[in-house]
């Protein structure tokens, strides 16, 4: 069964607002490594056109660093899933937009043969995560503090307390604090 792993990056504040994020070489190379273990992308619409056609232009030009440019050709390899009602067509080849049922379609993807299932963003993950469908959280924590801008699970109202594992952790160079977690 294939394993659906929530990956973000966030404030120490819990903001996950993109525009007050911190990313550098170490952020993408991180990224781009979970990528290899994943075949499948799950986002909503607002997290899609914000990857989407950003990072696949930057897989064609190779316009970026080193790392940028490697996440770009990660990210650009894959295939992807949004879920969205409003969305008219996918602006990247890899992409299929899908109006169904989360719980059923995500349930119906982890039974499916292949690597792991890798969900980003606010919306879609944090209705997967009330529904019990994420197997593990990848948190990569910058050293800000936003004071302002949407927080991870907002809104969320999990049926109980999530008990997670602290299984791995890294800290970069950068003062950024990578923490993997699995479900128990």
């Amino acid at each position: 069964m294939r394993n659906v792993i929530f990956a973000i990056n966030i404030t120490l504040d819990g903001c996950c607002d993109h525009t007050k994020q911190f990313a550098d070489e170490e952020t993408h190379e991180f990224f781009t490594r979970l990528m290899h273990d994943v075949d499948l992308l799950v986002y909503g619409r607002k997290t899609y056109q914000l990857m989407v056609p950003f990072w696949p232009e930057v897989a064609k030009t190779q316009s970026m660093s080193k790392a940028s440019n490697e996440f770009a050709k990660a990210f650009d390899s894959i295939n992807k899933i949004v879920f969205s009602r409003t969305l008219d067509s996918a602006e990247d080849k890899n992409t299929r937009i899908v109006r169904t049922n989360l719980r059923d379609e995500i349930l119906k993807l982890k039974q499916q043969q292949g690597k792991n299932i890798l969900t980003g963003g606010v919306s879609i993950p944090s209705q997967l995560i009330e529904l019990g469908l994420v197997d593990e959280y990848q948190f990569v924590i910058g050293p800000i503090v936003a004071g302002e801008g949407r927080r991870l699970l907002e809104g969320v109202s999990l049926p109980e307390r999530l008990q997670l594992k602290l299984v791995e952790s890294k800290i970069f160079k950068s003062g950024c604090i990578a923490l993997r977690y699995l479900k128990q």
